[in-house]
Order: C-alpha cells, then sequence, then structure tokens
C-alpha cells in the first residue's frame, strides 16, 4: 500500500503537466517552454548529479552521442511537438493522445528495432489508431488539414518516446538513470534556446515580462517537479514495486489531466473524449502484454 500514494502523487504531477504547458505556450511560445521546462528541471537534478561526480560514481568515458540522441528525442523534440500541439487542441485532448505512447513504442521496436510483435499487440495497436479516430470524429481529412497540428504533431511526440525508450535500452543499458535523465534536460533546454532564438528571439523578452505568479507556478510545475522530481519518483516506484507497477501511472495520468483541465481551465470533458479514451487504454493494454515492448519510458512528458 505505500507504494500507492507515490504513484498518486506522479500520476497527478503528470496530468497537470498538460495545464502548466497551456499558461506557458501563450507567452514563452513553444521552444521557450520547452527551454524552461528542460532547464527547470535540469537545475533540480544538477546538485544530485555533482553529488555522483564527487563520489566517483560517473563514467569518466559517457557515451555522448547517445545522450545526445535520447535528449533530442525524449526531451526537446517531443516536448516541442506537444506544445504546438496545445496551441490547436486542448489539454485534455493532449494527455488522451499522450497515453499512446506505450502503442507506439510497440511499433517503433517492431519497425526499427526487429522486436517481435504477437497478434495482441497489433490489435492493441490498432484499437490506438482507432481510438485517434473516435477524437476526431472520424474525419480522416482532418488530420491532414489545419489538425495536423494539434493531433497529428501528439502523434509524433508519441513516437519519439517510443523511439528513445528502445533507443536507451539498446545503448544506455546499465547507465544511471539521474546521469541520463540530467542530460536529457540540458540536450533539451540547449535546443529550446535556440530555437527561440531561430524562431522569435523576443520570446526570451517576452518570458522576462511575463513573470507573475501563474508564471512561476508553471514553470516550477512543470519543470522542477514534472521533469525534474517526477522522474526520480518514478523510478523509485520502478525500483521499489517493478517496472510493470510503475507504468500503470500510464493509466492514470489521462485521468487526472481531464480532471486538471477541466477544474482549472474549464475544458468540457466531452463523450468522444472518454470513448477514445477507453479505447486507447484497450490498446494500451493489449499492447503490454509481452515483455519485450518497453514499460520503462512509457510515461515521459508530460
Amino acid at each position: 500500500m505505500r507504494l500507492f500514494g507515490p504513484l498518486l502523487v506522479l500520476s497527478l504531477i503528470w496530468g497537470l503537466s498538460f495545464v502548466f504547458i497551456e499558461n506557458l505556450i501563450g507567452t514563452a511560445g513553444v521552444w521557450g517552454t520547452v527551454f524552461l521546462r528542460c532547464l527547470a528541471g535540469a537545475i533540480i537534478l544538477l546538485p544530485i548529479l555533482l553529488i555522483k561526480f564527487k563520489r566517483k560514481e560517473v563514467p569518466k568515458r559517457l557515451p555522448w552521442k547517445a545522450l545526445v540522441t535520447v535528449g533530442v528525442f525524449n526531451a526537446a523534440l517531443p516536448w516541442g511537438l506537444i506544445a504546438l500541439s496545445q496551441t490547436n487542441i486542448t489539454s485534455n485532448t493532449a494527455a488522451v493522445l499522450n497515453a499512446l505512447t506505450p502503442i507506439l513504442t510497440g511499433l517503433n521496436g517492431f519497425i526499427i528495432f526487429s522486436v517481435f510483435l504477437n497478434k495482441r499487440q497489433w490489435i492493441g495497436i490498432i484499437l490506438g489508431f482507432v481510438g485517434i479516430l473516435i477524437l476526431m470524429e472520424f474525419n480522416i481529412n482532418e488530420l491532414f488539414s489545419s489538425n495536423f497540428i494539434g493531433i497529428g504533431t501528439m502523434v509524433l511526440a508519441t513516437t519519439c518516446y517510443g523511439f528513445a525508450s528502445h533507443f536507451t535500452r539498446r545503448h544506455l543499458q546499465g547507465l544511471n538513470v539521474v546521469i541520463i535523465t540530467t542530460f536529457s534536460l540540458l540536450v533539451g533546454a540547449c535546443i529550446g534556446a535556440i530555437g527561440v532564438v531561430v524562431t522569435d528571439s523576443s520570446s526570451f523578452a517576452n518570458i522576462i515580462n511575463s513573470i507573475d505568479l501563474v508564471f512561476l507556478v508553471s514553470v516550477i510545475g512543470l519543470g522542477c517537479l514534472g521533469s525534474g522530481i517526477a522522474h526520480l519518483l518514478y523510478y523509485y516506484l520502478i525500483n521499489h514495486g517493478g517496472a510493470e507497477f510503475a507504468s500503470t501511472v500510464t493509466y492514470l495520468i489521462p485521468l487526472t489531466a481531464l480532471m486538471w483541465g477541466n477544474v482549472l481551465l474549464g475544458e468540457p470533458i466531452t463523450s468522444n473524449l472518454i470513448i477514445g479514451l477507453i479505447t486507447i487504454f484497450l490498446g494500451v493494454f493489449l499492447a503490454n502484454q509481452k515483455s519485450r515492448v518497453i514499460v520503462q519510458t512509457t510515461i515521459k512528458s508530460q
């Protein structure tokens, strides 16, 4: 029972992340949101990493190329895509689509990493995409028009998570999670800063001029809590309850996100959201029926 409390707290933090993104993108922009999120998370984890350096718990030669790749595909790119998505869809819809991550992890494993998928897993993948169609009210044409920035970019974000999950297991196996997470956040912060300079250099000025209580709470909540402390909490659940138990937070995050979006942002909980979520959940359940489909990083995001 002592693990259910941390599990619930983790789901509340990651569910609330979508609300924080909604609060930040209006002033910080897409890449500014990525920069702030990654920087705040790295600031929380850097002291722990420095302690590991002093204790000589960090390898002298780190796999920099692999760390940069994970930083791009597990932080910078998906978080940029999620922020871009929420310029066009509600935080509720984004959270439901984010639940596709385990399904896209399985599909990535089959296409890129030659992971075997059984019949149940293929049915789960199909159900996941049926869930997307339900959210779109089966209007597929919308995905190739204005709705691609929204639903389409959220699917791309979960695809990035799926790729990063397999890549981490193959190339960073055995490396301490604090090292992986901290360097991923630092890479994400650098790419976010570059993105701001390239797309809208005035965003830094907007960020400074927009600092208020809501802004600070959103940065702390999204970065320090959602990208820093929450990852430590997640790996605590893995160490004490197992990866399978920790991965059950995947089912809780969309539910808490729906609650936060409705209470804090007044976003409606429509029948399409509920039916689509149930369909995706069923797909996730079937897609996770074999251990070779990785569950360790199914809920990065948030």
